[in-house]
């Protein structure tokens, strides 16, 4: 029985390795104030490069074009005229409804990992997908329905004032037992696995471990961004990355993907290319926000323009790679639903 889902050495450095790093980082230095390491580091090259990274197996490969044209043109579309919608109707609607997008795409990629290792491992009993379901969402539930009862927070997930105010204490408290228990159930279960010589998914309990360390340490325990962003965005997009990769390089040897741009990219200067690709995609992203709307980083981007009631355009229009990452995801993950997704990985 197959137990990482890529290879030992891969899962431990991606999976367990990142971990490691963000929660070292976070020790060393617990009361560091986001700067332009934390910018730099974790939000252009992990968090916008990863969205990004979607590219390089849906329009660059022709193959994956084809399966799905109107889905993969649509989308863009779609969202930006979604985005334009809620920013008619309000600029904080429209970051609100990021924010939580965003959540709920950060909570479904952890658990997509362990659903993944579930697969590769051939568990398929209804009670242990229950549990491992459970233990994953409540390891990212609870500490976001704590920051939520803990407003305002010294960090945001978006913009300040994009989480709704409000939400009970006592909402917290009862997510907070029951993920203790969930959590003690299912390190009883593991253990009586190991103890009855069981094939062990120690993938998949990595996964648990780091997610629950991660968000714990970077919502609940810490109170600064530069913590939340380097726990957050570490285990997220460092790893979305090296699966996109791995898949991009083995559907660019299936002939119908030859052609492919991206089959041709990464044939011949494999990692390197995808990374300066995505690095300098996400400069580009980044310097074009900061310049129209951020202008907070004008030493790495330049000084400033002001747009005026642009705004309401372009805010829509850049947010177009991210909510397109977030939709597309629902579609290249799920064997239902992508017949390669087994073949390639």
């Amino acid at each position: 029985m197959k137990k990482w889902l890529f290879s030992a050495p891969i899962d431990l450095a991606v999976f367990g390795g990142t971990a490691i790093i963000a929660l070292i980082l976070v020790a060393l230095l617990p009361a560091h104030e986001s700067g332009p390491f934390t910018f730099v580091a974790g939000v252009v090259l992990v968090d916008v490069a990863h969205v990004w990274s979607t590219a390089f197996i849906v329009y660059l490969d022709p193959a994956e074009w084809r399966r799905r044209p109107a889905i993969y043109a649509g989308v863009p579309i779609a969202c930006f005229v979604a985005g334009l919608g809620l920013y008619a109707w309000g600029e904080g609607a429209f970051w609100r409804a990021i924010a939580y997008l965003a959540v709920f795409h950060f909570m479904r990629q952890q658990y997509g990992w362990v659903m993944m290792y579930r697969a590769r491992n051939g568990e398929r009993d209804r009670l242990g997908r229950v549990l491992d379901g459970a233990t994953i969402y409540l390891a990212t539930l609870y500490p976001i329905a704590w920051w939520h009862t803990q407003l305002p927070r010294a960090f945001s997930w978006m913009k300040d004032g994009d989480f709704a105010t409000g939400l009970p204490a006592w909402i917290a408290s009862v997510l907070g037992v029951t993920y203790i228990a969930v959590l003690a159930i299912y390190l009883a279960r593991a253990t009586w696995q190991l103890a009855t010589r069981q094939a062990v998914s120690w993938g998949k309990h990595l996964i648990v471990v780091t997610t629950a360390a991660c968000w714990y340490v970077g919502i609940v325990a810490t109170n600064n961004d530069y913590a939340f962003t380097i726990t957050n965005v570490f285990i997220h997009g460092i790893p979305y990355m090296v699966l996109v990769f791995l898949y991009a390089r083995r559907a660019g040897q299936e002939p119908s993907s030859q052609a492919g741009l991206a089959a041709r990219m990464l044939k011949k200067r494999g990692l390197i290319v995808f990374v300066a690709t995505l690095w300098f995609v996400a400069y580009v992203e980044e310097m074009l926000w900061d310049r129209t709307l951020w202008h907070e980083h004008s030493g790495l981007f330049g000084t400033g323009l002001e747009v005026g009631w642009l705004a309401m355009i372009l805010a829509p229009l850049l947010a177009v790679p991210q909510l397109t990452h977030y939709v597309l995801d629902g579609f290249l993950w799920k064997r239902t639903r992508n017949p390669r997704l087994g073949r390639l990985l």
